[in-house]
């Protein structure tokens, strides 16, 4: 673990509301993306900041042998499955999304036009990643936007690295097959 986040649990352990703060700006976007793949769209501010209650409350037993991140995932991930349980809710992708940060896979430009293609790009992109099964939208997601290797992945989702590898590698051919089926080849490449 990196000595910044040492120092923010440090600080919210001494009872630091900024410190607390700042821990949910940065993991926000995490827990988000993990909530929106799994549980209704009404529900994910919610259990966002039931995750985040939940972390606050555990903190102190933290053992810090993995990353703040995979923990703090791990949590958002459990907290969705005890949802998805108790309200006997069948899995449910999110098809819209307030922060559509797909998009900034096409990011800065140089027209309007590029900029907007862009834009529709990643919308086109992102509503084909909330059609695919659940557990390969939430890889590619934690992936791809999130910048988790396999191990973490694994730990959030209580998988093995090598299937947390194989499922990426599936998710990514049948996202391909999905744009590819959908859309000409030039509407999908810039």
């Amino acid at each position: 673990m990196n000595d910044e986040d040492s120092k923010l649990i440090s600080s919210v352990l001494d009872g630091s509301q900024s410190g607390f703060r700042l821990l949910v700006e940065k993991y926000q976007r995490l827990v988000y993306h993990i909530v929106s793949k799994m549980v209704p769209e009404a529900e994910h501010e919610d259990l966002c900041q039931d995750v985040f209650l939940k972390v606050y409350k555990n903190l102190s037993g933290f053992q810090q042998q993995s990353k703040l991140s995979t923990w703090i995932g791990r949590i958002a991930h459990n907290s969705c499955l005890n949802y998805l349980e108790k309200k006997k809710v069948v899995l449910y992708d999110d098809i819209t999304s307030e922060e559509q940060t797909i998009d900034s896979v096409a990011s800065d430009h140089s027209s309007p036009e590029e900029s907007a293609l862009a834009s529709d790009l990643g919308a086109r992109i992102r509503q084909e990643i909330d059609s695919l099964p659940v557990k390969y939208g939430t890889i590619l997601v934690l992936y791809h936007l999130e910048d988790m290797k396999y191990d973490e992945i694994g730990t959030i989702m209580q998988l093995p690295p090598g299937t947390v590898k194989s499922h990426l590698f599936r998710a990514r051919k049948m996202l391909k097959d999905k744009l590819l089926l959908k859309y000409n080849i030039e509407d999908i490449s810039l």
